[in-house]
């Protein structure tokens, strides 16, 4: 659509989602310690703890809101972050059990 000198398009959410969980690999190190596991993000300041590997990945979900949080209201603008708007996107139009399916790579 056009409205002056803008443009926008509109698009079915579950397509765009879906493309932006293709187009954002999770990039998800698992480790597994001696009083549970850790899970780190490749690129980005995120990381969680838990005593299940379950429990690690629910922490790593609301990280990853939090971090889409902190986008928002200012890492946009930072030079390390600012790319990081379609992964926010993914984020955004996803529930909790889509994340966590998206982190590991299947339904759990």
């Amino acid at each position: 659509m056009r409205r002056n000198s803008g443009r926008a398009a509109v698009v079915d959410v579950e397509r765009l989602r879906h493309y932006l969980s293709l187009a954002c690999p999770a990039g998800v190190q698992a480790v597994a310690e001696a009083d549970g596991w850790s899970i780190l993000i490749r690129g980005l300041p995120v990381s969680a703890d838990g005593a299940t590997s379950d429990e690690a990945v629910d922490e790593t979900v609301d990280t990853l809101c939090e971090y889409a949080e902190d986008w928002q209201d200012r890492l946009r603008v930072a030079r390390h972050h600012r790319d990081n708007w379609g992964l926010v996107q993914l984020i955004g139009l996803s529930d909790d059990t889509q994340l966590a399916e998206w982190l590991v790579g299947t339904s759990r």
